[in-house]
Formats: structure tokens, C-alpha cells, sequence
């Protein structure tokens, strides 16, 4: 019997062909994504018999009633066998695809031990981080040959929008070319994003024509355009929605040494940690580039962020961290340091901060680590920042130089906590976003006359005293 499906020209026919270990298939809605992998899986089902075993993921099994669906109209024409008990195909070559639920890093686990040919998982952008879909890869193996390969599928939007665009669309954006990452043991691993377009899905925009209007329908101009376009520019949903690249990235310029410099961090070991080192402009400053800074604005300057991949951390110790602080601010005034009060907790043997003042003398002051508004008052550290990047008079009153590219990549992508909308989902990569908030919650001053001691300047601005000759911006 002949297949019930042909690829069509375009991505579908690029993902049939495709040989790399890794493929992310995204971009708009209605793009034919599930059509493309339930497609390439019918075919490569007949060409390697029983070695075909493939796992299709979703990160709940009730999101895939429409791929089993689709599947059935597909499979059920070339003879293929349904088990609904365990959803399982089972084609006639001998080979099988399971219909599987990945929520969590667990649910890989089940898998260890199989020949695994083949895995998909659909929507990867409705998970905040990559932990759960990385560790899949420990399960593909074949013992007959078959050719292995990992398919991603996704739109724009959604908690995991920045490490899907971090790993897979910033280092090409148009796609369709083999990107490589070096691998611990020298090795190489081929990876590559195919752009899916609604225009590709000729059955689709045959059947349904006025689908693609009711895409202008759906919401804000971002989702339009997520949906629509499949840009993984837009943000649907963006916890910081004022955050603009034009507005609060100025390019790096010879920050004037009477500017007030300190430095804010958020300790991260397996996580990320972040560390940025900021200047309070003390007046109305004109930049090389013909950007007009506003007095009492924040100047991200320079930033270190401890990841080897998005949302993976360096694992180094406080001691390496600290030396690494002490390496980056030589020749810097820095006048103090604000961190996550994590660090000055004592289990049993010195804080960290303790740590790094032995190390390299670096020192901090605990952070206010008032998230939302609270009991403690009606201000908390994520409205300081909002209030920072909207300004006065549409002027931002925080900014950060281009080379802080991690803060730039990960903080315009935080989403919404969805059980408490006031605060941004921790599950996302908010690790510079947290510093961020030390630093706009430290009450950072500018410098009216300079007579008095550094360390009488910080009492009396933290103290809020009438006396002091310092105000907070």
C-alpha cells in the first residue's frame, strides 16, 4: 500500500532529508511541523524495519490528542497497528513509535537501557529550560545502525523562547545551515533549525484560507508576529514588555572616573551566577555615539556570567569566583557590593561572603531581596526595575553597554509566574535579571562633594541620614 502522506517542497521536504543528529523545526503556526516528523518517521519505519524505534514526547500526554490523531489518518493507510492501551504504533516492518509524556528530567530516565533510534518533542518551547530534553539524549542509541536523531519542534513565545533562541537561531538566523558545537572529549556535534512557514503548508492554506487572517486576530502585535512570521524576536507575554533594545543598549564607551562604580551579584554554581558592575551617570551625559543619558541613571558597564551553556552553570567554587571578580574590576573604583543574602548564610562553616573576603578581598552587603510588594512596604525589587527601564519622559533611567550580551539575551525572554502574574517565573533563566534588581534596590547615589571617607558615605546613604552629602538616585 502506498503511503498516505508526501513531503512537501520546502521545510517538511528538508526535514525528510535531513541527516543531522539534531534538528530544532520551528516557526510559525500551522508550519506542518507534525505532518513533517510523523511523515519522516513513516518512511524511515520502512527503511530499517524493527531497528525504527522512536519515542514522541510532549510535556504531558494530553497535549498530544492531535499528533495521535493526525497520526492515525497517516498510519492507519499503510498498515501500521494501534495499541491505544499503550499508544504505541507498531508499523509492519517491525519497527514502533510510543506517544510518551517528558515533564520533568524523571521522565527520561524511564528509558535507559533501550534502543532508542529516534525522538521528537514537540512544542520544546513550553519547557523553561533544556535539563529535561538535553537528558533524553543519554536514551538514543541503535544497535543495528539506524541513523540516530533528536527533532525539536516549537513557535515563538513561551518560558522557553531565550535558550531555543540562544541555541538554535542567534548563531543563524534564516537557518537551513549546519551549526557545530565542540564536544568535552574533542569530538563534534552537527546540529541545525529548519524555518517552518505557515506559506510551506499548501494543504493547509488550500483547505483553510482564512487561516492566516485569523492570526491577526489572536492578540498583541508581538503574538502576531510570533505566530504569524515565526519571529523569535517577539516576546509575547514578556514579564519586562518595556525592555527595548534601541532605548537601553548604548554601545561601550570610557566610563569618566568621578562616576560612582559598584557592583551587584547573584551566586549560581550549577546555575548560572551573574555579576555586573554599574555606574550612576551624575549628570545629564551626552555618549560618543549621540546618546543622551539622563542624570541619576544606572550604566551596566561590564557584566561576567558564570554559564557554559543557557541556564548552565560553570560549577567553579567561591573562591575561583571571587578571584575572577577581583581580575575583571582591577583599576576600577568601586565603592561597594550588593548580593543575593543567600551568600552570608553560615551551615556549619564560613558564608561565602566570608569566602570571598579571604580569597581575593571582595566584599558585599546583602542585597533588599524584595521580589514584589509585600508587608515590608509597596515597593518591590522587580517594580524598581520596571520603573528604571520606563524612565521619566520616555527616557530609560538604566542602561547597559552591547557587550553585556547575556543580560541583553536572557532578560527581554522572562515570563510571567502564571499562579502569581506580579512575580516572573523562576523556572526561566533569571539569573541577571535577580542582579539586576540587587542593584536597582540598592539605593545608588550621586556624589555631591567628595570630602568624606567611602565608608562614611555608605553608612549615611544606607542610613539615610539628613546629615549625609550624598543623595540616592
Amino acid at each position: 500500500m502506498a503511503i498516505a502522506w508526501a513531503p512537501q517542497a520546502g521545510p517538511q521536504h528538508s526535514l525528510i532529508k535531513c541527516p543531522v543528529p539534531e534538528i530544532f523545526y520551528g516557526g510559525a503556526r500551522g508550519g506542518g511541523k507534525t505532518d513533517g516528523v510523523l511523515g519522516k518517521y513513516a518512511l524511515k519505519a520502512q527503511d530499517y524495519g524493527p531497528g525504527f524505534n522512536a519515542l514522541f514526547f510532549r510535556k504531558e500526554l494530553p497535549m498530544l490528542d492531535d499528533a495521535i490523531e493526525r497520526s492515525h489518518e497517516i498510519y492507519g493507510a499503510i498498515g501500521a497497528k494501534w495499541n491505544d492501551q499503550k499508544k504505541t504504533w507498531r508499523f509492519k516492518e517491525g519497527g514502533r513509535l510510543r506517544f510518551r509524556p517528558l515533564e520533568r528530567v524523571d521522565d527520561a530516565g524511564k528509558y535507559q537501557g533501550q534502543n532508542v533510534s529516534d525522538i521528537t518533542v514537540e512544542e520544546a518551547g513550553n519547557y523553561s529550560n533544556s535539563v529535561a530534553i538535553d537528558r533524553v539524549n543519554g536514551v538514543l542509541r541503535s544497535a543495528t545502525g539506524v541513523p540516530t536523531q533528536l527533532i525539536l519542534t516549537g513557535n515563538p513565545g513561551g518560558p522557553g523562547q531565550g535558550w531555543i533562541s540562544e541555541r538554535y537561531i542567534n548563531p543563524y538566523p534564516s537557518g537551513n545551515r549546519i551549526l557545530r558545537r565542540e564536544l568535552p572529549n574533542g569530538a563534534e556535534h552537527r546540529y541545525v533549525y529548519i524555518p517552518s512557514r505557515i506559506q510551506n503548508n499548501r494543504i493547509l492554506t488550500a483547505h483553510d484560507p482564512e487561516y492566516i487572517n485569523r492570526l491577526y486576530l489572536v492578540g498583541s502585535q508581538e503574538l502576531v508576529r510570533a505566530w504569524l512570521e515565526g519571529d523569535w524576536n517577539a516576546v509575547e507575554g514578556a514579564y519586562f514588555d518595556c525592555w527595548s533594545n534601541e532605548k537601553h543598549v548604548v554601545k561601550p564607551f570610557e566610563v569618566p572616573e568621578n562616576w560612582l562604580r559598584f557592583r551587584s551579584f547573584d551566586w549560581g554554581s550549577a546555575r548560572p551566577f551573574s555579576v555586573g558592575w554599574w555606574a550612576v551617570v551624575p549628570d545629564t551625559y551626552r555618549t560618543p555615539d549621540k546618546r543622551t543619558l539622563p542624570k541619576g541613571a544606572l550604566l551596566r558597564y561590564r557584566e561576567w556570567y558564570g554559564a557554559k551553556s543557557a541556564n548552565t552553570g560553570l560549577k567553579l567554587t567561591v573562591e575561583q569566583v571571587a578571584e575572577g571578580i577581583k581580575q575583571r574590576e582591577e583599576g576600577d573604583k568601586v565603592t561597594y557590593g550588593v548580593a543575593d543574602p543567600a551568600i552570608f548564610a553560615e551551615d556549619g562553616g564560613p558564608s561565602m561572603a566570608h569566602r570571598m573576603i579571604t580569597a581575593a578581598k571582595i566584599v558585599w552587603k546583602p542585597a533588599d531581596n524584595q521580589r514584589v510588594p509585600g508587608n515590608r512596604g509597596p515597593v518591590g525589587g522587580w517594580n524598581m526595575v520596571r520603573q528604571r527601564l520606563q524612565g521619566e519622559d520616555g527616557r530609560p533611567m538604566i542602561y547597559c553597554f552591547d557587550t553585556c550580551r547575556d543580560s541583553i539575551r536572557t532578560i527581554p525572554a522572562l515570563q510571567h509566574d502564571e499562579k502569581k502574574p506580579e512575580d516572573l517565573d523562576t523556572d526561566g533563566e533569571d539569573h541577571a535579571a535577580d542582579e539586576w534588581r540587587y542593584a536597582c534596590m540598592s539605593r545608588p547615589w550621586i556624589p555631591v562633594e567628595n570630602k568624606k571617607p567611602v565608608a562614611d558615605r555608605w553608612d549615611k546613604a544606607f542610613n539615610k541620614d539628613e546629615g549625609s552629602s550624598w543623595r540616592t538616585t
